[in-house]
């Protein structure tokens, strides 16, 4: 681990009372949400990472991306993104091609079988967004939730880039 990241600071700023609801809130309302949409997904065999993968091949050029692009794009490591791919593969979802131009290079292509399962999960993932997540909140809620976390989401990337 890195000493400067490993390092306690001089002086701890303990959350305050209300940065500590908000914290646990949003620490709950993560993994609540991600575990019930995980749950709305099983009938069709696929987890959140599989159709978050499936999200990404279905709007890339080609319905295909470089593997390291995609363990990028989704915040895998290439090895674990690997063996993920290897279980998509065998469901038929997902193949991987050699790239041409580079011959290490590999490409995760979304099948015929792939761009059928996105279609018809799509409607049913959406439902499932709309119900536990956007159809409990008023547009002036949903307007200050993506003000309050864009720059939240905007530091994160900055941070991933270094």
């Amino acid at each position: 681990m890195d000493t400067e990241t490993a390092t306690a600071p001089a002086e701890t700023r303990w959350l305050s009372e209300a940065e500590q609801r908000a914290w646990r809130t949003h620490l709950d309302v993560t993994k609540l949400l991600t575990h019930r949409l995980e749950r709305d997904l099983q009938p069709f065999g696929l987890t959140m990472n599989d159709y978050e993968i499936l999200v990404n091949l279905s709007e890339s050029e080609e319905r295909r991306m470089r593997m390291s692009d995609l363990a990028a794009a989704t915040l895998q490591s290439k090895s674990r993104l690997s063996h993920q791919i290897t279980r998509m593969e065998r469901a038929g979802l997902v193949r991987r091609e050699h790239c041409d131009s580079d011959k290490r290079g590999l490409f995760a292509v979304l099948t015929d079988e792939g761009w059928e399962t996105m279609r018809d999960v799509a409607p049913h993932h959406v439902e499932s967004v709309r119900r536990h997540f956007l159809d409990l909140l008023s547009d002036d809620d949903l307007a200050a939730l993506r003000r309050a976390l864009t720059p939240v989401a905007e530091h994160l990337h900055e941070e991933r880039g270094r």
